[in-house]
């Protein structure tokens, strides 16, 4: 359905007809809970629990089927809250099974849960109930079923994103490691996860290995994980701070092997890193609009997967606003008489996406220099903060994306610049 955002509810409403039994599946992990309606909210037969499983879907159809059969209709339109990753595997058979499925905000479920008994008791069945009637009213939203690539590509970037955090757990922990046994490690390298700094985690992994060698004796272990030769004023510097180490004393043998082992660590979860960005890159190629949206300067291969496992198919929206509202970044306000409320944002929508949009736009008014220009132009110009400005140029982001997808076009600067 194509239609403006303010003629939604009535297109909604308009197609539940007589003819349709609504279905309203409250989702658990094990035991799904569902509950029948007509158009005009009448329960009709009893409640089903049903297990989620192929045997429990399969009890679902037989169920829907004989209400169907008892009550004379020919349409089933089935609503669900979507409940974590429980859901995905009942909404993919529904595709499957070519039946209607619709999603409902569980934000909403919670706020309507009192309508019908004035009571704040919530049970699953009772919620199965409250889905059906909102989507009897209209409050529910099409399900999009991303193509294969796009799932491949959220299934890559979910992982990426846990080996990201496990990778700055580690560095965390060699921080911690150094404090205790090697204090003055970081007055020798100002960047601890450097190469040379790195190396020298590995091959003298104690204040103690170091104290009797000589400056060439650290180069040499260097010589096995660097292209370069390291510098000569580094490896006196490091042998200087191992003699002067305050070090906490003792224990040397079992912090040899934390930290070996805090070593080996990191360059497991960076050899999958480079597996996982290795795969990106491939499935990238294989999206046709990726080329014509890497010619954004500030947006790379990473950024772009992100944009693309959160939002699916950029070219399927009729307009960027609508990836502000899926990011939560469209605006809202609680105003009554006189009284004006201050604009917000609303929030209600996917934070990955809003936070991948607003790192984005970080990256590119540093690098890209239209909106660099944007941003001193939103700043000095226009007055406004630099967060407020930063999530400006997130909608003209999104505009921009959709636009070039759904064309297939290059990045034009001559488009973005100030008029």
């Amino acid at each position: 359905m194509k239609f403006k955002q303010s003629d939604k509810q009535n297109q909604r409403i308009e197609r539940i007809s007589t003819n349709h039994l609504i279905i309203g599946i409250d989702i658990a992990k094990y035991t799904h809970v569902a509950r029948a309606t007509d158009y005009r909210g009448i329960e009709r037969g009893s409640y089903l629990a049903f297990s989620n499983d192929f045997e429990g879907y399969e009890k679902l159809l037989h169920w829907m089927k004989s209400l169907m059969f008892e009550f004379n209709k020919t349409d089933v339109i089935v609503g669900v809250e979507p409940t974590g990753h429980y859901w995905l595997n009942l909404a993919f058979w529904l595709k499957e099974k070519q039946l209607e499925l619709v999603l409902v905000n569980p934000f909403q479920v919670k706020r309507n849960k009192e309508n019908r008994d004035n009571s704040p008791t919530k049970n699953d069945i009772k919620d199965a109930l409250v889905i059906a009637d909102m989507v009897k009213n209209g409050y529910y939203s099409e399900v999009y079923f991303a193509s294969e690539q796009f799932r491949a590509l959220r299934v890559l970037v979910t992982s990426r994103e846990s080996l990201v955090k496990q990778v700055a757990g580690v560095i965390n922990k060699i921080h911690r490691w150094t404090d205790m046994y090697f204090p003055e490690f970081h007055h020798v390298f100002k960047d601890p996860k450097s190469k040379t700094a790195l190396a020298t985690l590995v091959e003298f992994p104690h204040p103690s290995d170091i104290c009797q060698l000589t400056v060439e004796n650290i180069r040499e272990g260097w010589k096995k994980h660097l292209k370069r030769n390291g510098a000569r004023s580094t490896a006196a510097a490091l042998i200087q701070a191992a003699k002067q180490s305050s070090a906490l004393p003792g224990c040397e043998d079992e912090a040899k092997l934390s930290i070996t082992l805090l070593m080996q660590q990191l360059d497991l979860f960076n050899e999958q890193l480079a597996q996982l960005e290795e795969k990106l890159e491939s499935l990238i190629q294989c999206i046709p609009t990726s080329k014509s949206l890497l010619t954004i300067k500030g947006i790379n291969t990473v950024t772009l997967a992100t944009l693309y496992s959160e939002a699916g198919d950029f070219s399927r929206l009729d307009h960027g606003n609508q990836m502000l509202r899926l990011a939560g970044l469209h605006l809202s306000e609680n105003s009554s008489g006189k009284h004006k409320g201050e604009v917000k944002l609303t929030k209600r929508g996917r934070p990955g996406l809003r936070k991948v949009l607003y790192q984005a736009v970080f990256q590119m008014v540093s690098v890209n220099p239209e909106f660099k220009a944007l941003h001193q132009y939103n700043k000095q110009i226009k007055k406004m903060k630099g967060m407020k400005s930063l999530l400006k140029l997130c909608g003209k982001l999104a505009r921009m994306l959709v636009a070039m997808a759904k064309g297939n076009i290059a990045y034009d600067m001559e488009k973005v610049r100030i008029a």
